[in-house]
């Protein structure tokens, strides 16, 4: 079973927040990622048993051995980049979201994307956005290069409050297609631009966006009309890396979603040393300066301006590099020794001098 990382699920209420001005981090926004992870451990716990029974799994997707193939399975959702849709009441994008949050985690296992299912929960239906949640997907699918083969549409009115939108994606592999999922000291890391904020860590950022605007204001940074728009901008989708980051040899990638760069840490117990990532789009520095939240904070809970990474042999990086539009952004190193005897060693990331 895998780990969950996709879209934040959080909620920023009025009530036990921080007061403006004061340092925000994403636990006090209401997404208390540490408490997430023991929910998550707790989940695998208890089903794990019976899913190493049937099959096997990589850091991003379930594994089930069909004979020649592997079929694998993603899931997850959009989370609170919805409550900014629902705002400016344009849901036209967020099926782009929810498909490529389930395809990137796909590719990340090096397993292509092939079709997908949704499940739309709404506390009451609605033609309009029904129909702007359906074209979002459709475009979604178009741009994965994968076919929607159905979905679910459920009237929950005591349950959900608006709507919830998620999905699930099936995807095959020949079993020498997966990666290994384990990078090694001496790789290199090859990154791929983000196309924004993407669709983690939205509890944070709504929290800090709102304290002294509202999702209509005009935007200060980029080509967006409003400061929603500039949330809003679509996740982006890399199903088109998986064949050259195969054909490059790549042993392992990450998908930076949730928990920001701490992802890199699921490709095994290294130090990720990061010192060319790519810049930080605008939205980024106006959500850390509107409510002060710490660099140490920003790239534990965001992608920063880099949405994808693998890691390969430094002789075939930059190769990888050219043919993509990627860049080469760090290394792998040795992780310093445990000190008790048989522990594995810790994972560890530094990315623009921060240690997180």
């Amino acid at each position: 079973m895998t780990e969950g990382n996709g879209g934040d699920g959080g909620s920023a209420g009025d009530d036990g927040g921080p007061d403006d001005g004061d340092e925000l981090t994403y636990a006090d926004a209401g997404v208390d990622i540490d408490a997430s992870e023991a929910a998550t451990a707790a989940l695998i716990g208890a089903v794990g048993a019976d899913t190493e029974a049937e099959g096997s799994g990589s850091e991003y997707a379930g594994l089930l051995d069909i004979g020649d193939r592997y079929l694998a399975l993603a899931t997850d959702g959009v989370g609170t980049k919805l409550l900014v849709a629902e705002a400016l009441g344009d849901y036209s994008t967020v099926g782009i979201d929810c498909i490529a949050m389930n395809v990137n985690d796909l590719v990340a296992a090096g397993v292509r994307p092939v079709a997908f299912v949704d499940y739309l929960a709404v506390d009451e239906p609605d033609e309009r956005f029904a129909e702007q949640v359906g074209e979002g997907l459709a475009r979604g699918a178009e741009l994965a290069d994968m076919e929607l083969v159905g979905g679910e549409t459920a009237v929950m009115p005591e349950v959900v409050r608006g709507l919830d939108l998620a999905g699930t994606c099936a995807g095959l592999a020949a079993k020498d297609g997966v990666f290994d999922g384990r990078a090694e000291p001496g790789d290199a890391l090859v990154g791929w631009r983000s196309s924004g904020i993407h669709s983690n860590g939205l509890t944070l950022a709504r929290e800090a966006v709102t304290r002294d605007h509202a999702y209509t204001d005009p935007c200060p940074f980029g080509d967006y009309e409003t400061l929603g728009d500039a949330l809003l901008e679509p996740t982006a989708i890399y199903t088109d890396l998986l064949d050259p980051m195969r054909a490059h040899g790549v042993r392992g990638a990450a998908h930076v979603t949730g928990g920001g760069w701490t992802n890199l840490e699921r490709l095994g117990g290294h130090r990720y040393a990061i010192d060319d990532a790519f810049e930080p789009q605008p939205v980024f520095e106006f959500v850390r300066s509107e409510g002060n939240v710490s660099d140490e904070e920003m790239y534990r809970t965001f992608n920063m301006g880099t949405g994808f990474v693998a890691a390969l042999d430094p002789d075939d990086a930059d190769a990888l590099a050219d043919a993509t539009d990627g860049r080469v952004i760090g290394r792998v190193e040795a992780a310093e020794a445990s000190d008790e005897a048989g522990d594995e060693d810790e994972a560890t990331v530094a990315v623009r001098g921060l240690e997180l």
